[in-house]
């Protein structure tokens, strides 16, 4: 059986969910610790989405 591998997008969820499980995801760009899970998962798919979006040149 084969693995399966791990689009950009679901390791970027991986990567932020693990922060808020110990304690270092923060909102935005102030030092407030997210504790409420919900939020947390928002930021994971909102961050996942952005790398799946083509950047602008201007």
């Amino acid at each position: 059986m084969k693995k399966k591998k791990h689009t950009a997008s679901q390791k970027k969820v991986a990567e932020v969910m693990h922060e808020f499980k110990v304690g270092d995801l923060h909102s935005g760009n102030t030092d407030t610790i997210v504790t409420n899970p919900k939020q947390a998962i928002a930021i994971a798919l909102s961050e996942a989405d952005e790398l799946g979006k083509p950047k602008n040149k201007s």
